[in-house]
């Protein structure tokens, strides 16, 4: 027996192990008058009980009481883990230990039973990947349950939508475009910097905010991303800035991609990027930050105009995104469209296409009109206070800037771009863009169907836009 993908030595479960072949089964019935039988109004899946004979072996009888400290140790856990048996190898179910363990001890073992409760009661087979060689597949379903698919569509051209079908249900984002309504960009990126090309951010820096007042050291590429090189020196806040022109814009989205590990309490570090309107205003800031010397945490920030004091017009901050950790990897975003910033952030899993989690979403209406000048100015920054001890690589990732275009009623956006992945998770009833959930998108009508048992004719459009694939898990009674 394996729990949460653990094997103990000392346990030996028992030939005599005798699990139901289904999970129970509930059924409510409607009598009538004067009608055979009964209706059947309702059935019910009920939680699936296991019980394990199990014989725990040991050295003597105090070795036996340290092996029940440890058996409880391995079985106890507030949500249910993987258990899989040796004689079912191929079968997961996901349990938590329930009751006791009575056992009748003698010198150098105990014989007793362990209840498992699944509250999930389905029995899964282990995740199958398939990739469809066309947009039109049949994928096949061997379990005794409809399962719960997660499709993955890769983009290889634009499209003003994605859609995945099984011929009677849906699952949709975008707007399919009439023969006779013109397709447009609704977005342009400007800047996508990895720091292949940040030789080219060669504007003067402009300022940073009035409490981290040095700009000293430089920065540069390990070949990941941008890091700082040195930090100069100052007796507060100091570090490196680079800053790039672009053309104005009024509509925008500036997304910062970033990691840093902490290994010391006194590591302190700011990775930061400024947004400036044409005649130099502060429209906004995003950034991540580390500012105690007395023990590790990450701070994301999302600012609206110029500082003007700690936590004044911050949208993000400590105050609502602060996490111990000494391991961020995550992104902060800004987004203006019209007279609203939208700040958000979120940390990364891992992956080519990682998925954003522990995010957060944080919105205002913009009344001063300082805020509302053309992007024009985009700086990034690393800092440290003092003489604190250095954060290991403080990283940019990636750093994009994208000029969002405003597309009129008579025409059809494109928002789907070559490279960009669209999740359908039907698992967890989500939409993922680029890792970024994004279930606004979802069309009225569509939904997350699952697989049925057998064979399931799979529809992916529009045609020769996606590479796609399909993840799942059979599920048996």
């Amino acid at each position: 027996m394996k729990f949460n993908g653990i094997k103990k030595s000392y346990l030996k479960t028992s030939r005599k192990k005798n699990r139901p072949p289904w999970m129970p089964i509930h059924r409510e019935l409607v009598t009538v008058v004067g009608k055979p039988g009964a209706y059947l109004s309702n059935t019910q899946k009920q939680i699936r009980t296991i019980n394990v004979p199990v014989l725990l072996l040991a050295d003597d009888l105090s070795d036996l009481q340290k092996v029940k400290e440890d058996l409880a140790n391995w079985l106890i856990h507030d949500e249910p883990k993987e258990l899989i048996f040796n004689d079912e190898p191929d079968r997961v179910y996901y349990a938590v230990v329930s009751g006791s363990l009575d056992l009748d001890e003698l010198v150098y073992s105990g014989q007793g039973i362990i209840t498992f409760l699944c509250p999930d009661p389905f029995k899964y087979g282990h995740e199958k990947t398939i990739h469809f060689p066309s947009d039109q597949v049949i994928v096949e379903n061997n379990g005794t349950a409809e399962a719960d698919p997660i499709f993955e569509l890769t983009a290889t051209k634009k499209s003003t939508f994605a859609m995945i079908s099984n011929g009677e249900d849906y699952n949709l984002i975008g707007q399919p475009s009439d023969v006779d309504v013109e397709q447009v960009d609704s977005e342009e990126i400007l800047i996508n910097e990895r720091g292949e090309t940040l030789s080219e951010w060669n504007t003067p820096p402009i300022k940073i905010d009035s409490h981290t007042a040095v700009i000293d050291g430089s920065m540069g590429t390990d070949g990941t991303g941008i890091v700082p090189l040195n930090y100069g020196s100052g007796d507060a806040w100091h570090g490196p800035a680079r800053a790039i022109e672009i053309n104005p814009i009024q509509d925008f989205e500036v997304e910062m991609k970033c990691r840093v590990e902490l290994t010391r309490p006194s590591d302190t570090f700011r990775i930061e990027t400024y947004l400036f309107d044409e005649n130099l205003n502060v429209i906004g800031k995003i950034a991540i930050v580390d500012s105690t010397v007395n023990g590790s945490q990450v701070a994301a920030e999302g600012r609206s105009g110029d500082w003007v004091g700690n936590n004044v017009n911050y949208e993000i901050s400590s105050k609502n995104y602060l996490r111990r950790t000494n391991h961020f990897h995550g992104v902060v975003k800004v987004t203006r469209k019209g007279k609203e910033l939208i700040f958000y952030a979120a940390r990364l899993g891992s992956g080519d296409n990682p998925i954003h989690h522990d995010t957060l979403t944080v919105s205002r209406f913009i009344t001063d009109s300082n805020l509302l000048g053309r992007l024009k100015y985009i700086q990034i920054h690393f800092g440290k206070y003092g003489q604190s001890t250095n954060a290991t690589v403080p990283r940019i990732n990636q750093l994009k800037v994208t000029e969002l275009k405003e597309v009129s009623v008579d025409k059809t956006p494109y928002i789907i771009y070559p490279n960009d992945v669209i999740t359908f998770d039907h698992k967890n009833e989500d939409i993922l863009v680029n890792g970024e959930p994004r279930k606004d998108l979802k069309n009225f009508g569509a939904s997350f169907f699952t697989l049925k048992k057998g064979d399931n004719q799979l529809l992916v459009t529009p045609e020769d836009s996606f590479e796609t694939n399909v993840r799942f898990r059979e599920r048996f009674y």
